[in-house]
């Protein structure tokens, strides 16, 4: 018998949770949205049989197995947690929480609690980042010495200033920093470690948003652009530059350097493509392109491009409830890469690299 999900949020939950969970097993029978006529619509057009506008009613259910959250930053500690108390096993979307302080009580809620969590920092998975990970491990830049990344795109420049949403409040978790930031700092950590000290800076390029309620232009009080140094307890140091605001985007590009050799990456957008490449140079030699693993791509899945890294976490998931304990990223990967994101909002205030953890 399929187990039984509730997938609470219903934008990213039903584009991605709800079909990646579905295709590796899972029986998705319940779908949340505070917005009574939004979830209807939404669960119709997924095929998710009940619906529910009250989450606490959904996780207390006695018939799910699991909770996927889906939902803005500021709602995961409080559903995690109870998600967790109630006995399901749970897989929360970034950025982790709204703060560390959040986070350790949901790792340890997690810890304590015998189940299965995990946060879904699914890019992981995706064959370039997978491939450069076999790479470093296997030596092939040799001790690593520095990771340089940029990432510069933006959603388009609207006429009028975009509606204020959960993103431009700090409250709520907002911010470019960890909407994808969080991501990043994620792969760095899957690369090369913990973080022992981070700086860096905040700035909001394009402040103007409008008040859905008043209609009036409002400032966002959370960031677009950022940029942050990084230096890891096994040694070497990553920076990385990016904006939400530049115009045209010009996607991401990594470079990781070490005493042997060095390793490039780009790709067009903010997430990695599932045909992203890879180039590589060793002992001053030309740069060439080095051939992904094709066990790396295990499949593809045309109806989102974050799908097939995504099911492969769903895979992770379902191997930690079957055997026990918890796959990365999990609670704990969640809550180091919170306290980078601490660590840098830090820094941008005062101006000081701080410790982390």
């Amino acid at each position: 018998m399929a187990r039984r999900i509730g997938v609470i949020g219903a934008g990213f939950g039903t584009m991605v949770h709800v079909p990646g969970f579905r295709s590796e097993g899972w029986d998705v029978v319940a779908l949340f949205s505070r917005d009574p006529e939004r979830v209807r619509k939404a669960a119709k057009e997924a095929g998710v049989p009940d619906v529910h506008t009250d989450a606490m009613e959904m996780i207390n259910r006695d018939d799910l197995d699991a909770i996927a959250i889906a939902t803005p930053p500021g709602q995961h500690h409080e559903l995690a947690i109870a998600a967790l108390k109630s006995g399901k096993h749970v897989v929360c979307e970034k950025p982790f929480a709204v703060n560390a302080m959040q986070a350790r009580e949901m790792q340890k809620t997690a810890e304590g609690s015998g189940l299965t969590a995990m946060v879904a920092h699914e890019f992981r998975h995706t064959p370039q980042r997978a491939f450069i990970k076999e790479l470093l491990t296997d030596g092939y830049v040799g001790d690593f010495k520095l990771c340089a990344m940029e990432l510069f795109f933006n959603r388009g420049v609207p006429a009028t200033p975009p509606a204020m949403t959960w993103a431009h409040r700090k409250s709520e978790g907002g911010g470019f920093l960890g909407a994808l930031g969080s991501h990043y700092i994620d792969g760095l950590r899957y690369w090369f470690g913990d973080v022992a000290t981070a700086s860096g800076s905040l700035m909001t390029v394009r402040p103007d948003v409008t008040d859905p309620k008043s209609g009036k232009v409002v400032q966002s009080e959370t960031d677009d652009t950022f940029s942050f140094t990084l230096a890891f307890k096994n040694g070497g140091t990553a920076t990385m530059t990016a904006s939400s605001a530049l115009v045209p985007s010009r996607g991401a590009r990594i470079a990781v350097m070490g005493t042997k050799g060095t390793l490039y990456a780009e790709q067009g957008g903010p997430n990695p493509a599932e045909d992203g490449a890879t180039m590589g140079s060793q002992d001053g030699g030309p740069l060439k392109a080095l051939d992904t693993p094709g066990r790396l791509t295990p499949f593809k899945d045309g109806r989102d491009p974050r799908l097939m890294a995504f099911r492969l976490l769903v895979r992770d998931f379902n191997r930690g409830i079957e055997e026990g304990g918890s796959p990365a990223p999990s609670f704990s990967d969640g809550l180091r890469c919170q306290e980078v994101l601490d660590a840098i909002r830090e820094s941008a205030a005062t101006g000081k690299t701080v410790s982390v953890g």
